[in-house]
């Protein structure tokens, strides 16, 4: 992303871009989705959680949520957050040994593991 906001600053959007470099990661990355994510699309976002804290995914929902409102949009999302996993009316598929399985968002292994964590974290952290 380094990089990637570099190349924005030198080269920035009719609207004028942030200083990317000035603001913390999740700031920065924010920014970028609420800034540069308009109009009709393919938005490709591989593990956009690991940029975010808790309040950021809610927000990046929030971005995505608005995007696809039209119709005109459509986001392909890889993920490990179960609150990213929750965007409204989403077609969810699971990943494993099995291939691909659509499934239902209560039903996904990443929402049991999180549920059973934050009911007795001590059961997991005990291990490491």
């Amino acid at each position: 992303m380094h990089g990637f906001f570099t190349y924005l600053e030198k080269n920035p959007s009719s609207r004028g871009d942030a200083a990317f470099h000035d603001t913390s990661h999740e700031e920065s990355f924010l920014e970028l989705v609420v800034d540069r994510f308009r109009g009709a699309g393919l938005w490709v976002l591989d593990e956009p959680e690991s940029a975010l804290s808790f309040s950021g995914c809610l927000a990046l929902v929030g971005v995505l949520k608005q995007l696809l409102a039209d119709g005109k949009s459509q986001v392909l999302l890889s993920t490990h957050s179960p609150l990213l996993a929750a965007l409204p009316e989403a077609q969810i598929l699971e990943v494993g040994e099995w291939g691909l399985r659509e499934r239902e968002w209560e039903d996904l292994a990443l929402v049991d593991n999180w549920r059973e964590f934050l009911k007795a974290p001590d059961r997991y952290l005990r291990h490491v």
